[in-house]
């Protein structure tokens, strides 16, 4: 059998295979409310046989979207809407994710086919933004709300809410969204983060939120699982890096985290990346072979060969794959052809299987 084809086995969930698809926002929620765009978007991963599907960013408070029109699981009724989902993914053999997120500084953009751009506070669809300390993401943005320690607080009770109604909803992984350059990012990097307090300084203190964020999910995912996905470096001098990346990944296995979704750059303007294939798996690598945490590889993962190829080298444990699938949503179909491993699709689809 191909690794990719594996089964994984994870603490209360077994994946299929080890193909995932990566949460992408789509832009299209009304009122934080999913759409059938959603459930036709998530499904067709699912009767595609993807080991799993995370939906995308999903904020826990209105301020926290990274657009006026994305997802949203801050109210009881938000989180009942998404039954529909998780129940048509389950049917299909595949593991429904949900990705909480909150954007912080870089909230209340425009939808990127309307051209990016942040909107004023006033404007119809923008807010104040909130950040860990009131810098902008860019000159053109507007200056970001500093938190106070208690909203700092209860943005942790936000998740909490989040994660409770995530589960009643059916999602089988929860992700915590602390990479990008979102929220949670900002209090990790000292570019970015410039308190004084107990949420600034030391590596210890910078942390401080996303581990408060995880101890109080724990207990609700403890039949889940749960997920952190993080942005390894700042790809900026004196950013956020490989090294605490690991630090933090360390401290968060002792958490119950049990998987490190590896992504990379997006904490601030100044960042210089090199742009390749598989540009970010050296990093899921160090992060799985330093730490013994089960690792998902991210980043212009495009084909079958190259995907295995990752496995096979133990550089990663999952595989998750976004804009491929947005191409060819039927790409473990496609993958298993080429790689020549058993799959059994979808028996409305069958007579293609030829």
């Amino acid at each position: 059998m191909t690794k990719l084809f594996e089964p994984l086995a994870l603490a209360t969930i077994s994946l299929k295979n080890r193909l995932v698809v990566s949460p992408m926002c789509q832009y299209s929620a009304d009122q934080g409310f999913p759409t059938d765009w959603h459930l036709v978007h998530l499904g067709q991963f699912a009767a595609g046989k993807a080991g799993a599907v995370i939906q995308e960013a999903t904020a826990v408070a209105p301020e926290g979207r990274i657009s006026y029109w994305d997802l949203g699981i801050w109210s009881d009724e938000q989180g009942k809407a998404y039954q529909k989902i998780t129940d048509f993914i389950k049917s299909q053999g595949s593991i429904p994710g949900i990705q909480l997120a909150h954007a912080g500084r870089k909230a209340s953009d425009n939808r990127p086919w309307e051209g990016r751009g942040q909107f004023a506070p006033e404007h119809e669809f923008g807010w104040q933004t909130v950040a860990p300390s009131a810098i902008p993401f860019s000159e053109r943005d507007f200056i970001p709300k500093e938190l106070t320690v208690e909203e700092t607080q209860e943005l942790v009770s936000q998740f909490k809410s989040a994660a409770e109604r995530a589960v009643k909803a059916g999602y089988e992984i929860v992700e915590i969204h602390a990479a990008h350059g979102y929220l949670i990012h900002q209090f990790l990097s000292p570019l970015v983060n410039k308190r004084t307090d107990n949420y600034g300084g030391s590596f210890e203190n910078r942390i401080r939120f996303l581990l408060e964020i995880v101890e109080a999910i724990k207990p609700i995912t403890a039949n889940k699982s749960l997920w952190v996905r993080i942005s390894a470096t700042d790809w900026a001098e004196n950013g956020w890096d490989l090294e605490q990346s690991i630090a933090l990944t360390s401290v968060l296995k002792t958490k119950g985290v049990e998987v490190i979704d590896v992504s990379s750059g997006g904490a601030v303007h100044h960042q210089k990346i090199t742009v390749e294939p598989g540009y970010q798996v050296p990093f899921a690598d160090a992060i799985k072979n330093q730490t013994g945490m089960i690792t998902a590889a991210v980043g212009l993962i495009t084909e079958a060969q190259q995907a295995e190829t990752i496995l096979e080298e133990n550089q990663a444990d999952l595989i998750l794959v976004a804009r491929k699938f947005l191409q060819s949503p039927h790409f473990v179909y496609e993958a298993a052809k080429e790689l020549g491993a058993e799959l059994d699709w979808a028996p409305q689809y069958a007579r293609a299987k030829g």
